[in-house]
């Protein structure tokens, strides 16, 4: 009797001690001890892309927004490759939306139609579409755009300087080109910005544009550049994705000279291809990895405004071009010193660019042409 009594009392002694000691979480990622303790739910977000990632310019900037949700918020994340057969895009957002994701991302104005239509099923979850044109969005939807045809008026503020310049790799020819991924509004916002903004410096320049009908074909946009290269220019603006990489390509070819686009695409290049990068003068960049860390920061602090489009513009931080090492080096510095006084005017509002998203066809054309080489 007396060992049963001991047994019994030890028993009651640990059954004591496990209460007052609490139990132990689970160790699986999806949760974590808040700080009073209590478990808490980790934050899950999850990034669709329309494509693939390797086109060193608009999904890598995306996921490297990605990245930096996941280093610096501690979320759990994870980066999903749709491809470019766009008949799979709604059913991977349908599918994905109805696992435990707290926030779903993607972006472009192509998907926009279906991922608000997939956001519409399911109220209770956040989605973020870091960059789309068009203006209406569900209530648990934020949109976000740039003010491409801003950051576009720099770039072609610098390709004209650059042309005119005694930069080593600069001809006589007073032509730059322009290789858009396809001739649709999205694009044409650059091209629009880009004209202006080289007519700004030269009103009698001359500018080349091609568009590649394809966002993902290096080739296409190698041959080209190689045409524009050819016929006198000796900068081109790339506007193509993933497209656009064959105009690095043609550059180091010709030794000529490329603006990059969405991202630092030159800082991308320097460490595998360093010659390449060096012809890169800079890069009109949308800043879609830091719009897409504030945009879940505020949505995990409760703050973020959903049923809107917010627009990114030099003021907001959300464009600029690249000012690295190698544009400080390649380009000489009375010319920086330009770009930097026509960079204040565009942040002041003293300069006002047009904005092809709300043009016709026709307008767009007439631009085309008055630079028509």
């Amino acid at each position: 009797m007396k060992k049963n009594a001991f047994v019994i009392c030890m028993v009651a002694m640990l059954l004591l001690l496990s209460a007052c000691g609490g139990t132990k979480g689970t160790t699986g990622e999806a949760s974590t001890a808040g700080s009073g303790g209590e478990q808490t739910d980790q934050l899950k977000v999850v990034l669709l892309i329309p494509g693939t990632l390797g086109d060193k310019s608009f999904f890598d900037a995306a996921n490297h927004g990605l990245e930096m949700v996941k280093s610096e918020l501690g979320a759990q994340t994870k980066v999903i490759e749709m491809g470019t057969d766009k008949t799979k895009w709604e059913p991977t957002f349908n599918d994905i939306a109805a696992e435990d994701w707290n926030i779903v991302i993607s972006g472009g104005s192509e998907i926009t139609e279906m991922f608000n239509a997939t956001a519409e099923q399911y109220p209770d979850k956040t989605f973020i579409n870091y960059d789309t044109d068009i203006e209406e969005a569900p209530a648990n939807v934020y949109n976000m755009s740039y003010s491409t045809n801003e950051v576009s008026f720099l770039a072609g503020a610098v390709a004209a300087l650059a042309t005119q310049s005694d930069m080593p790799n600069a001809n006589k020819d007073n032509v730059i080109g322009f290789l858009g991924g396809m001739d649709i509004p999205g694009i044409n916002a650059f091209l629009v910005g880009y004209i202006e903004g080289a007519k700004y410096v030269d009103p009698d320049i001359k500018v080349a544009v091609s568009y590649a009908g394809d966002f993902v074909n290096p080739a296409k946009g190698k041959e080209l550049s190689l045409i524009q290269y050819n016929s006198g220019v000796d900068v081109i603006f790339n506007v193509a994705g993933g497209t656009g990489l064959g105009i690095f390509d043609a550059a180091k070819e010709k030794s000529r000279y490329a603006i990059g686009v969405d991202s630092d695409q030159a800082a991308l290049l320097k460490d595998t291809d360093p010659d390449k990068a060096n012809l890169i003068i800079t890069s009109a960049i949308k800043k879609i990895d830091t719009a897409i860390l504030e945009a879940v920061t505020k949505a995990k602090d409760g703050k973020l405004e959903t049923g809107k489009r917010q627009v990114m513009g030099f003021v907001e931080n959300g464009v600029g071009i690249a000012e690295n090492d190698i544009y400080k080096s390649v380009f000489p510095a009375d010319l920086q010193a330009k770009v930097e006084e026509i960079k204040k005017k565009l942040e002041n509002k003293e300069i006002n660019v047009s904005n092809a998203m709300g043009m016709e066809t026709s307008e767009i054309e007439a631009i085309r042409n008055s630079v028509k080489p």
